[in-house]
């Protein structure tokens, strides 16, 4: 396999922790990039369990960069600084989210509609050169696919270190159709390294999108890979692995991520509380009758119970 070619690892609340991503690297292989879910800042200040994110994050040894999500300049500058504290010379700026409550506040994919903004803080990556690499995540617009055109050449006056691109709008949030004609454009537009991120769900898609999109420096996949864990080393290895294997290999992450979570964590509620996001991550490995055990269970003894039976 091509060892220039990026896989990354999309970040997701609630799933895609310290704990997940320590575990994962040691499946996937060393050189998988992951991102932290977003640094936010809330009530005038970055919010502490992100900072306290950080400072776990750092010793874990995987390759890791920051993300921020901002709605301002003065936001923005707030959490580089953070993330330059806690020992970071990376940071992944957020213009992708597509959740409402954070595209309302003009945060996520909601600060690609205010140029005004995205211009004061191209002046603020400026000033932090030789001290900090930055990259952008983004979709294409909120309602419509083509509004990346207002921002292109504020994004290509940074200096990033790539650009990766869901080529969605906010609004179909993860489904719909994926706007492929806009992502070339965009692509063609584009001064910096391109990443696709969007459905990538097996090493033939990953093959696929190489051989469509030559240009591409790597792939990011988020869902996918959290319902297929072996997906990067599949595609390094060059073949698919067998059914049992992967599900072996995500049975085995998840008793991991139960056991950190239990060591971690405040209770079983807390622990079962945690682990609720994790169900539609599991429908292709587990009965759907010891899913719903592990989901019904009032106790981590009786989860445990339920997993080691699927395992």
């Amino acid at each position: 396999m091509d060892d220039d070619f990026r896989l990354m690892c999309a970040p997701l609340q609630g799933l895609t922790d310290s704990a997940f991503r320590r575990f994962h690297t040691s499946l996937a292989g060393e050189g998988v990039e992951y991102f932290t879910p977003f640094l936010r800042v809330e009530h005038g200040d970055v919010r502490r369990r992100d900072v306290s994110e950080l400072a776990v994050s750092h010793r874990d040894g995987v390759n890791l960069t920051p993300q921020v999500i901002f709605r301002s300049a003065d936001e923005f500058t707030m959490l580089v600084d953070t993330v330059i504290a806690a020992g970071y010379d990376k940071v992944d700026m957020n213009m992708g989210c597509p959740f409402p409550p954070q595209v309302k506040k003009g945060r996520g994919a909601g600060i690609l509609m205010r140029p005004d903004v995205l211009a004061e803080v191209a002046e603020r990556v400026e000033s932090y050169s030789g001290r900090v690499s930055f990259l952008v995540k983004m979709r294409l617009g909120i309602d419509c696919a083509d509004s990346w055109r207002g921002v292109v050449e504020l994004l290509n006056a940074m200096p990033l270190d790539h650009v990766a691109i869901h080529p969605r709008t906010a609004s179909q949030q993860y489904a719909g159709e994926i706007y492929y004609g806009e992502f070339e454009s965009l692509a063609g537009e584009l001064r910096h390294p391109v990443i696709f991120n969007g459905e990538v769900r097996t090493p033939g898609d990953i093959e696929r999108l190489r051989e469509r999109y030559p240009f591409i420096a790597g792939v990011m996949a988020g869902r996918g890979l959290l319902s297929r864990p072996t997906l990067f080393a599949e595609y390094r290895s060059g073949q698919e692995f067998d059914a049992e294997s992967r599900r072996r290999a995500a049975l085995d992450l998840h008793r991991r991520l139960v056991d950190e979570y239990a060591s971690t964590l405040c209770g079983d509620t807390q622990v079962l509380s945690h682990l609720v996001a994790w169900r539609e991550y599991l429908v292709d490995y587990i009965d759907r009758k010891l899913l719903k055990q592990m989901y019904k269970a009032k106790t981590l003894e009786a989860y445990r119970q339920a997993l080691n039976r699927a395992m």
